[in-house]
């Protein structure tokens, strides 16, 4: 796969990672970080999980409507896509792993046609498209 960008952004890390901060060049990003009190930290900051599952949930939301669009049908008022995003232990290599989880709510559509727009969302978006075989992932879509 050969991509040419048409945007790029860039973002910093510093202090201890997931306990430190992290800044976009834009500055639109400034925010501390803290590991989850689930993984042994205080809570008090935001973490990777989250931000991937913010950008997720935009990008597949982006994907979404262009499918639709293509499709000839409109994405209904108050549409929903909901990316939950889980961290813990690979078994493979006694190292840590990812999972995702996209709901996508189409208030009103049929469940068929529900069911088909988000599975083509999912080809489509580019973060479905590099996680894809990399993170198990399910996609599930509500009516």
């Amino acid at each position: 796969m050969t991509v040419t960008p048409v945007y790029r952004v860039s973002s910093t890390s510093r202090g201890g990672g997931r306990d430190g901060e992290v800044v976009s060049d834009s500055g639109r990003i400034d925010l501390t970080l803290a590991p989850p009190v689930e993984m042994g930290g205080n809570g008090d900051g935001s973490n990777p999980e989250e931000l991937f599952s913010a950008g997720w949930a935009a990008c597949f939301m982006g994907a979404l409507r262009l499918v639709s669009k293509n499709a000839g049908v409109a994405v209904p008022e108050g549409t929903e896509v909901r990316v939950t995003v889980g961290i813990g232990k690979d078994d493979a290599d006694d190292g840590f792993g990812l999972t995702g989880d996209i709901d996508v709510y189409l208030p009103g559509l049929d469940t068929a046609q529900a069911n088909e727009l988000a599975l083509a969302a999912h080809g489509f978006c580019p973060y479905s498209k590099a996680t894809r075989g990399n993170i198990v992932s399910t996609v599930t879509s509500r009516v």
